[in-house]
């Protein structure tokens, strides 16, 4: 095993291609994820905190869909999500950059 700090930051930067594919941010840390978990030290530990995190926003999105009817309250809700999902995977990135353990609050551990 080797240690390549700078692929666990874009593991998690790659998150942030949701914002552009789409899909692309929760496909591209898991293939990561699955192909250099047994290469990269530290590699499990980040690919599993980036899933157990998407997973986590993925519910939490899908209980915002019918809080829309109350008052709104799911616009709110969309509005939190999508500061999450822009400043965690950052976070996280500069994390993985200093030799931190991955912090995703409010995460729920699937995985």
């Amino acid at each position: 095993m080797k240690k390549n700090k700078e692929l666990l930051a874009v593991t998690h930067l790659s998150q942030l291609l949701d914002f552009i594919t789409g899909l692309g941010g929760l496909i591209v840390p898991f293939l990561i994820w699955v192909l250099k978990k047994d290469e990269i030290i530290n590699m499990d530990k980040h690919g599993r905190a980036i899933l157990n995190f998407r997973i986590t926003m993925f519910i939490y999105f899908l209980i915002c869909i019918p809080l829309i009817l109350f008052f709104g309250l799911g616009f709110l809700g969309f509005c939190v999500l999508g500061i999450f999902y822009a400043i965690f995977p950052i976070l996280n990135a500069i994390k993985a950059i200093n030799e931190e353990e991955p912090n995703y609050p409010f995460s729920i551990q699937f995985i």
